[in-house]
């Protein structure tokens, strides 16, 4: 057993599980050890109570793959981790970092021989039954000694992943695809925003969801998903108008303007989530006040 997973979350846990299924054994470790030793009487892996503990379960060069939220959580661990490895051994960060923070984490663990690789993992919650399309950056030696387990946790052998090419570039090219994702889902809110909307026509929304599911130029995942939900509810009179955002789609946005490369959806996309949380409240304010100055039009107070 060479290969361990540290996070055993949504996906983590889901990518142990995974493994479990293709008769892969691992090594798990997770902050919470009842999450660990509940995941592992469930796959049949093995708990590890530390990263001590993993990494001395594991056999030389061991590959220990970290699914932990991006900034301080993984920074830590790696600190913590990095001097209980040795030369040879291989790192992995499946989280959503920041592209520039893996190239600098690769420099310091090379100083100890140590060898870092960076995947961007997309599936969410449903990449256990259909697997992950993992997209990840890796010197050629570190991408031979990979690719067992991408084909075992990826749709299939042959595809739905990639070595992209050094390491950086799988989470700068998973970066891109999550910006590219807020554009997409901005546009279907749009276009369905503009049909609930439509006085005199009683559009059956769910049925349209459908409807363009097959055939058209617009089907795709993220409109299964849609469909799904506005056949139980069109109203969604429940939900609070208000999405958040992972942290990709600014970088993205950041990155758009630091090549100077024109990217005017994704980084609207991001603004209108910005608009969601409240961040446009007083510039509307502003507006509704500026428009009474200059034509006397009333106000809502509340």
């Amino acid at each position: 057993m060479e290969f361990g997973i540290v996070g055993l979350g949504r996906m983590g846990g889901n990518m142990a599980r995974r493994l479990a299924r293709q008769g892969t054994q691992i090594a798990l470790f997770n902050r919470s050890f009842d999450v660990t030793k509940s995941l592992a009487e469930e796959t049949g892996h093995h708990a590890c109570d530390s990263l001590q503990a993993m990494v001395d379960a594991l056999a030389t060069p061991r590959i220990v793959w970290l699914m932990l939220p991006a900034g301080d959580a993984t920074e830590a661990t790696l600190h913590a981790l990095g001097p209980m490895l040795a030369p040879g051994d291989l790192v992995v960060d499946g989280g959503n970092s920041f592209y520039k923070d893996v190239q600098r984490r690769t420099a310091w663990l090379a100083e100890r021989q140590i060898e870092f690789s960076d995947v961007g993992v997309s599936g969410g919650v449903w990449g256990l039954e259909n697997g992950y399309c993992l997209m990840f950056g890796a010197s050629e030696g570190a991408a031979t000694r990979l690719k067992p387990y991408m084909e075992k946790l990826a749709p299939a052998p042959d595809r739905g992943w990639l070595h992209c090419g050094m390491v950086g570039s799988g989470h700068f090219v998973k970066m891109v695809h999550n910006g590219i994702e807020y554009g997409m889902m901005q546009a279907l809110a749009e276009g369905f925003a503009l049909m609930k909307n439509k006085p005199g026509f009683d559009l059956n929304l769910g049925d349209i969801a459908e409807l363009w599911r097959h055939g058209s130029v617009v089907q795709s995942w993220l409109l299964d998903l849609s469909a799904d939900f506005l056949a139980q509810d069109q109203t969604l009179e429940s939900i609070l108008p208000y999405v958040g955002d992972s942290g990709e789609g600014r970088w993205t946005a950041l990155e758009a303007i630091e090549l100077g490369v024109p990217a005017p959806v994704m980084s609207l996309s991001l603004m209108m989530r910005f608009a969601s949380q409240g961040k446009s409240d007083y510039a509307s304010k502003m507006l509704a006040k500026m428009r009474q100055g200059f034509g006397g039009h009333a106000v809502k107070e509340g």
